[in-house]
């Protein structure tokens, strides 16, 4: 295969996979008319907005990463309580109910990641620039403020309209090397005085509202994320990403500020949409796995008990904690979009513990981030709800079913973009651990590249956990298959 083609060939696969499963590949024309004709970044808008660009806000995300969602700040109180505001890039200023880009955003409901091509869920010319948070731009946003006391105690919250200003467009990797100890500040971080202090609080209370959950039995789960590096169009390597401190400390901000979001439309008489993941779906198969490791877990789901199995898995055997990870996650259950009427005992989510969790942070690329900002735009104005409940219910079936099928198309453009890779090292041999045993057949991973695939043949007696020797003996770069054979 040349080497321009490699790229194409993960986009081709990507953009028929994206057909398959019911999901538009490109955004249609009136939506782009509709995005070229604005002549810049929205800068009214009908709730009241407070001038906060003087304040030293950053965003935090992927190195490459150009639709900026959200931004931080946070400010030392007396008796160690820390006030953080997270600031929402203001989509609905720029994007109105019902237009051209809101029609398509509504049927793909998320932007798509794959490793050959992005699928963003509204044009670039917004979510690239005139409704992303970008370093030294004026924006309009949403704020979401809270006071957190030093043992993670949301002790008060707020939401209002703002301008911000970032000051500092920062990567993960950075950011995260720099807050462990690994790394020097990285010089968009270093350019702003005081930059430095400030990442160290927001660590802070991320990791004081991250151990408050982790009490109350929110699940930590460590799962194997990859890379695809391409150098030009050809796709160089698939490298195993590391845990992070900084996707940490943005994952912590980012569920506080979805709970206060909740609880601010429900305090207002509105509804919502909440993502929840409900009771597991096979708490009895959960149940097995941990006696397979003799361990035990109670006859009824219980999400502490199952964080602290976890936690002693994690500590016991760190190499396969992954593989444990990913198991139990298939087995709660996908999680879903529902509507919470105002008033009404909220839904909770099982897997991270709380009550109250509405997407909120991210509307440049999920729709029902958007319809929570248009609710609560709806609310500061002192207008009705944008959205009668009959409305919101057809929304959250429509998100549960597309943000499904989306992560349909990321895992297998990723599995072509692995099978790739390899290709070249059909008949080489790896150490390997079982992922899968059932009858739809033996799973195997190897750590280095980071690919999965089926052994083929009978196996009687391997089960997962089990360590091969295993010999990579075909792909198929357009289905995602690699298989091996024992060694």
């Amino acid at each position: 295969m040349a080497d321009q083609s490699q790229r194409g060939h993960l986009r081709a696969i990507a953009f028929q996979a994206m057909r398959e499963r019911g999901l538009d590949p490109e955004i249609p024309s009136d939506a782009l008319a509709q995005a070229a004709a604005l002549k810049g970044a929205p800068t009214t808008t009908e709730e009241p907005t407070r001038d906060l660009r003087t304040l030293l806000w950053c965003s935090i995300d992927n190195d490459d990463s150009r639709d900026l969602d959200q931004l931080s700040v946070a400010a030392a109180l007396p008796a160690g309580d820390v006030k953080v505001m997270v600031a929402v890039a203001d989509v609905d200023a720029a994007v109105g109910k019902g237009s051209p880009v809101d029609r398509h955003a509504a049927l793909n409901t998320t932007s798509v990641y794959t490793p050959g091509v992005i699928f963003p869920m509204l044009p670039e010319r917004l979510s690239t620039d005139l409704t992303s948070l970008n370093d030294h731009q004026d924006r309009l946003a949403i704020v979401v403020e809270l006071v957190v006391s030093p043992d993670g105690q949301v002790k008060a919250s707020d939401v209002y309209g703002a301008v911000v200003n970032n000051k500092a467009k920062l990567a993960y990797n950075a950011v995260g090397a720099w807050l462990a100890g690994e790394g020097p500040l990285s010089p968009a971080a270093a350019a702003v005085p005081g930059m430095d202090e400030q990442l160290r609080i927001q660590d802070r209370v991320a990791q004081a509202l991250d151990h408050l959950r982790a009490e109350h039995g929110a699940l930590g789960f460590e799962t194997i994320e990859v890379e695809n590096v391409f150098d030009g169009d050809t796709l160089h390597e698939v490298r195993s990403q590391k845990p992070n401190r900084a996707k940490s400390l943005i994952a912590n901000l980012m569920i506080a500020a979805n709970g206060v979001v909740a609880r601010f439309l429900d305090r207002k008489g509105f509804p919502s949409l909440r993502r929840v993941v409900k009771s597991p779906e096979r708490w009895d198969r959960i149940r097995v796995l941990a006696e397979g490791l003799g361990d035990t877990l109670p006859a009824d789901a219980d999400s502490i008990a199952l964080a602290a199995f976890l936690d002693r898995r994690k500590q016991a055997d760190p190499e396969t904690f992954p593989d444990l990870s990913t198991s139990v996650i298939r087995l709660l259950g996908r999680g879903e979009y529902v509507v919470d009427p105002p008033g009404a005992e909220p839904p909770g989510h099982f897997g991270l513990a709380v009550r109250d969790y509405s997407h909120s942070t991210a509307p440049n690329r999920r729709f029902p981030d958007l319809i929570a900002q248009r609710l609560v735009k709806a609310a500061l104005a002192g207008h009705p709800a944008p959205y009668s409940l009959g409305e919101l219910d057809q929304i959250a079936t429509q998100c549960t079913k597309q943000e499904d099928a989306a992560n349909k198309v990321e895992r297998q453009v990723r599995k072509s973009a692995a099978a790739m890779v390899v290709q070249s090292r059909i008949g080489e041999t790896f150490d390997a651990i079982v992922t899968g045993a059932s009858n739809k057949g033996t799973f195997v991973r190897v750590m280095s590249p980071p690919i999965e695939g089926k052994l083929m043949g009978s196996h009687p007696g391997v089960d997962v956990g089990d360590r091969l020797r295993v010999r990579l003996s075909g792909v198929n770069i357009d289905r995602g298959f690699i298989d091996f054979q024992q060694a």
